[in-house]
């Protein structure tokens, strides 16, 4: 019996990972800027059926905001949490199978971008 391939989930950061690093009180009078690589990989990632959750520790008195932002600089997404903690993340996940890996990593440097296939 063939494995069926499930498509993965992204979990991804917004402040620092997406847009460049802002603080909360300047959101309302800066205009986010796109970190380099990052719509390209995110626009690839959409196309092969990834499906994107977006996180931040933006306070959801933020959300309208926020979409504006994201709509405006071309940033696909299927989900958006807000007010998570803004400590370390962590992802738990089960497995089925011990081979194979099922929750994955990718630690960034602040204000990088990224380019990654999934």
């Amino acid at each position: 019996m063939d494995k069926v391939v499930k498509n993965p989930t992204v979990f991804c950061d917004i402040d620092g990972t997406i847009f460049k690093y802002r603080k909360f009180e300047t959101y309302l009078s800066t205009k986010p800027e796109v970190l380099p690589g990052v719509k390209e990989s995110m626009h690839s990632w959409l196309e092969s059926g990834v499906y994107i959750v977006l996180t931040t520790a933006r306070p959801e008195s933020l959300r309208d905001h926020t979409i504006e932002e994201l709509n405006m600089s071309g940033i696909p997404y299927h989900q958006l949490i807000m007010g998570i903690g803004r400590g370390p993340r962590y992802l738990i996940n089960d497995s089925e199978d011990p081979n194979i890996v099922r929750a994955t990593a990718l630690p960034l440097k602040r204000d990088e971008g990224f380019n990654y296939n999934i």
